[in-house]
């Protein structure tokens, strides 16, 4: 943690919604004139597109069900506590970028699937903005988290997050069937290096759908925000304005004493009026420290 470059990170598995999240801070970043350096997560995967089935082939030749991009053999988790470790003390630190589509392709000169060459990033920043699979992550050897300021989590319940992921893939997989061995594939490392993370997070936002989605694998439809609550919890509530937060999200309630529940299409609202003033004092701290 570091008062002069502070570090915020969003933290959530594959088709929890981060994305999302990440737009919401990107306007926060742009409304308050705040030069962010955005790192995503993918940039510390340990393989590109190639290597990464070349290493599942042979992890299954092997016995091993289980490789998958959620576990710490398949990512950086070095390099990437290294950025952190560096632009709280410097400002600055290293990255790189994962090309996902052709779009990407034209934009970074390199082919879809791989990375770009390792650079300097941060210089002149007022933050470092981390979104990804692992920014609150824990192990034996790293640990990420205790770098970070202000650490978000994403989080659906599992069902929906299975649903958000079976429409999102089934284009790219081919199949139902793919998608759910590629779920059950991660499941360990979901268990393991996944689901703690939101133990150590600020701040949670869990959407939990308000339908029927008892057997996601057969969901023709992914539940609408309005078809949702948001369960919003903090890790300590010292500090946060709940009767306000109550007077200007309509319909949302109290539901333990660090929680309060908001309708799901006020997602974007509630973000605003809650993140707005943690993302000001972090600024407001790095001034001081100045």
């Amino acid at each position: 943690m570091s008062a002069k470059h502070p570090i915020i990170a969003v933290t959530g598995s594959s088709g929890a919604g981060t994305t999302t999240v990440k737009t919401t801070f990107e306007w926060i970043f742009r409304r308050e004139n705040i030069k962010a350096a955005i790192v995503e997560g993918d940039a510390f995967h340990r393989y590109d597109r190639a290597e990464m089935r070349e290493k599942m082939a042979e992890a299954g030749r092997a016995g091993n069900e289980h490789f998958s991009h959620f576990g710490p053999y398949s990512n950086l988790f070095g390099e990437l506590e290294g950025l952190f470790r560096s632009y709280g003390e410097t400002g600055r630190g290293k990255s790189r970028v994962y090309v996902h589509d052709e779009q990407e392709a034209a934009l970074h000169g390199t082919p879809p699937g791989t990375f770009t060459p390792w650079k300097d990033v941060g210089e002149g920043s007022d933050l470092l903005f981390y979104e990804g699979l692992h920014g609150a992550v824990q192990t034996e050897e790293h640990d990420v988290a205790r770098h970070a300021d202000l650490l978000v989590g994403v989080v659906p319940t599992i069902n929906l997050e299975w649903i958000q992921k079976l429409h999102r893939d089934k284009a790219k997989r081919g199949s139902t069937e793919a998608v759910v061995d590629t779920i059950l594939r991660r499941m360990p490392d979901y268990v393991n290096y996944i689901c703690p993370q939101f133990s150590r997070t600020h701040i949670n936002f869990q959407r939990v759908p308000t339908v029927d989605t008892s057997n996601p694998f057969i969901a023709k439809d992914i539940p609408l925000a309005d078809e949702s609550f948001l369960i919003v919890r903090f890790a300590n509530p010292k500090g946060i304005d709940f009767r306000y937060l109550l007077t200007m999200v309509h319909d949302s309630f109290m539901s333990r004493p660090n929680t309060i529940v908001i309708p799901g299409g006020k997602l974007p609202l509630a973000m605003q009026l809650i993140l707005t003033p943690l993302i000001l004092k972090l600024l407001d701290n790095k001034k001081r420290a100045y």
